[in-house]
């Protein structure tokens, strides 16, 4: 029988609210979430690894995700970039949290282009539906996903901060484009 997993569990306090960040062994992060959201991230991981799936220890910055995250907030975006990331889900979530990673910094698509650039240009619901059970929020940027009509929708960790984060990405990667909405 396999043995059980162990994740690796740090918080980071950041300008919108304290991030639980989760790797495992490997250095793969397999979680981050806000943690006044923390529970959904929970459920999240025992959906995608089981009940018993695996075990969560407390970890000073495991496999330095923490660093890389709190660099990404004092202005470093590009601190997240080559996170290694590793998740449950369906093939489809996956490929779609794939594509996420492929938005540039400061840039926004709608869940229709999302939907496009996976090649699926018919499964807008279903491509919302998996940007947002995105386990691996911030790195895995499904902030970055806009309504069609430039509208900011749908963040897990909330509108607020998903205006933040935008901003902050804007403001440092490219400062002559405007924020939407």
């Amino acid at each position: 029988m396999a043995e059980t997993p162990r994740l690796f569990i740090d918080r980071l306090d950041t300008p919108i609210g304290e991030l639980a960040v989760i790797a495992d062994a490997a250095g793969c992060l397999r979680a981050v979430e806000w943690t006044d959201h923390e529970a959904a991230s929970h459920r999240a991981l025992r959906r995608h690894y089981g009940e018993h799936g695996y075990v969560l220890t407390s970890a000073t910055d495991p496999a330095g995700s923490t660093t890389a995250m709190r660099a990404y907030f004092a202005g470093r975006l590009e601190a997240i970039d080559n996170l290694p990331v590793a998740t449950g889900g369906t093939e489809f979530q996956r490929s779609v949290w794939r594509a996420l990673r492929d938005i540039s910094c400061g840039e926004t698509i709608s869940y229709g282009e999302l939907a496009r650039r996976i090649g699926r240009p018919a499964a807008v619901r279903a491509v919302g539906l998996a940007n947002g059970a995105n386990p691996i929020g911030v790195v895995v940027p499904c902030h970055r996903v806009i309504g069609a009509d430039g509208s900011l929708t749908g963040y897990g960790g909330g509108i607020e901060r998903k205006r933040w984060l935008l901003a902050h990405e804007r403001a440092r990667a490219s400062p002559e484009l405007p924020l939407t909405a």
